[in-house]
C-alpha cells in the first residue's frame, strides 16, 4: 500500500511540474542575484535536482494528515483598523490578514481547494479558510512572495481583483502569470531592495529570503521570489512566506537595515525530509535562530497544517516548535502560534 502511494504520489508530482506554466525570458540588468537568465540566491545556488525530486518522491514517507474537516471559529474582521494599532488574522497556510494604519493587507492569499495547476488533483487542503471569502473588508494590498502553487494561487488573486482591485506586489517575473487571465489583473513588480509607498504612513519594501521558484519543470527561478518589510510608524511587520534558513544571512541583514521588528510572520512547515526540504523550508528550531536574528520580535507561525505538501505530520511543526523552545523563556513569551480562523492584536 505504501509503495502504490509513494507511486501515486510521484505520478502527480510529475504531472503536476508539466502542467505548470512556463515563464518567459527576460532582459532584466545582470544582478548579484540575476545571470541573465535565471535569479539565485547568492553564494548559495539551488543543488537539488530533478533527479532528487524523484528520489525523495520515491522514498517518501509521509506522516499522518486528517481528512478535510472545519474549524470551529471563523474570524469576520472589521472593516478598517485605524492608526498604530495591529490586528492579524491566521487565514491558514501562508495567509494572513494584515489591518493596521487604515489598510488592509493580504500575504500570499489562497482560497482555492488544492494548491496545484488543475482543480482535481495535486495537495488538498484539510481545512477551509479561517476567513469565508465574503467577509473579507475591502482589501488594499496583497503582497505574494513567489510563485509556488501553495502561495500564487490565479484563481484567487482573480477575485480579489474582482473584489476589491487591490494593489498586488510581486517580485520580478510573476506580474506575467496574472496579467495572463481573463480578464488580465494588474500586478506591479518589483526586485530586492525596492520600496512601494502604500500610504503617507505605510510602505512595504522587498527583501531578500533564501528559496527558490517554478510553477513547472521548464520555467525554474526563471521569476523573483521575496520577504516583505511593512514599515509604519508603529513598527515595523516582516513577512517571510517561504524560507530556508540558509546561515541566517538575510535574516541579520534585516535587523540591521530596519532596525527593529514589531511582528514577524515565519513558516516553520514541510520539512522533513531534511535532505531535500532544508534549501527552501525552515525547520521550527531554525523560525527560532531566526527570531534571535531578528532581535526578538513577536512571531507568528505559518505554513503548516493546511497542505499536505513534504512528509512532515500535519501536528508535528507545534510539537518540534515547543520542543525547540524549551529552556527559551523569550521565545515562550513572544512566538504566538494561532489556530486557523483566530485573531491577535499585535502590541
Amino acid at each position: 500500500m505504501k509503495k502504490i502511494k509513494r507511486l501515486t504520489g510521484l505520478y502527480m508530482g510529475i504531472l503536476t511540474l508539466f502542467l505548470g506554466s512556463c515563464a518567459s525570458p527576460h532582459q532584466w540588468p545582470v544582478s548579484d542575484h540575476f545571470d541573465g537568465q535565471k535569479f539565485f540566491n547568492p553564494g548559495r545556488p539551488m543543488h537539488k535536482s530533478f533527479g532528487s525530486l524523484l528520489k525523495w518522491r520515491m522514498t517518501s514517507d509521509r506522516q499522518f494528515w486528517p481528512e478535510y474537516s472545519l474549524i470551529p471559529t471563523y474570524d469576520r474582521p472589521p472593516k478598517r483598523v485605524e492608526g498604530n494599532q495591529l490586528r492579524v488574522s491566521w487565514i491558514g497556510h501562508a495567509t494572513v490578514l494584515i489591518q493596521t494604519q487604515g489598510l488592509n493587507i493580504l500575504t500570499d492569499p489562497v482560497w482555492a481547494e488544492r494548491a496545484s495547476p488543475v482543480a482535481w488533483a495535486g495537495p488538498r487542503r484539510v481545512h477551509p479558510p479561517g476567513i469565508a471569502f465574503k467577509d473579507l473588508p475591502p482589501i488594499d494590498v496583497v503582497l505574494v512572495s513567489h510563485n509556488h502553487y501553495d502561495h500564487l494561487d490565479l484563481s484567487t488573486l482573480a477575485r480579489l481583483w474582482q473584489h476589491s482591485r487591490p494593489r498586488i506586489i510581486v517580485p520580478l517575473g510573476n506580474e506575467e502569470l496574472l496579467a495572463g487571465l481573463d480578464p488580465p489583473v494588474v500586478a506591479e513588480a518589483y526586485d530586492w531592495g525596492e520600496k512601494v509607498a502604500m500610504s503617507d504612513e505605510l510602505a512595504v519594501h522587498l527583501d531578500p529570503m533564501h528559496h527558490w521558484s517554478a510553477r513547472g519543470i521548464f520555467d525554474r527561478n526563471k521569476a523573483l521570489w521575496a520577504a516583505f518589510t511593512i514599515t509604519t510608524p508603529g513598527g515595523n511587520i516582516y513577512f517571510v512566506g517561504d524560507s530556508g534558513y540558509g546561515n541566517g544571512d538575510y535574516f541579520r541583514a534585516a535587523k540591521d537595515k530596519y532596525k527593529q521588528f514589531r511582528l514577524a510572520i515565519l513558516p516553520i512547515g514541510d520539512y522533513d525530509p531534511r535532505w531535500f526540504m532544508a534549501y527552501g523550508h525552515m525547520a521550527p528550531e531554525e523560525c527560532l535562530q531566526a527570531f534571535e536574528d531578528l532581535g526578538r520580535p513577536v512571531v507568528l507561525p505559518i505554513h503548516y497544517g493546511t497542505f499536505p505538501l513534504a512528509d512532515t505530520g500535519y501536528n508535528q511543526p507545534l510539537v518540534d516548535l515547543r520542543r525547540a523552545m524549551a529552556g527559551k523563556e523569550a521565545a515562550k513569551e513572544r512566538v504566538i502560534s494561532m489556530s486557523m480562523g483566530e485573531s491577535r492584536m499585535i502590541p
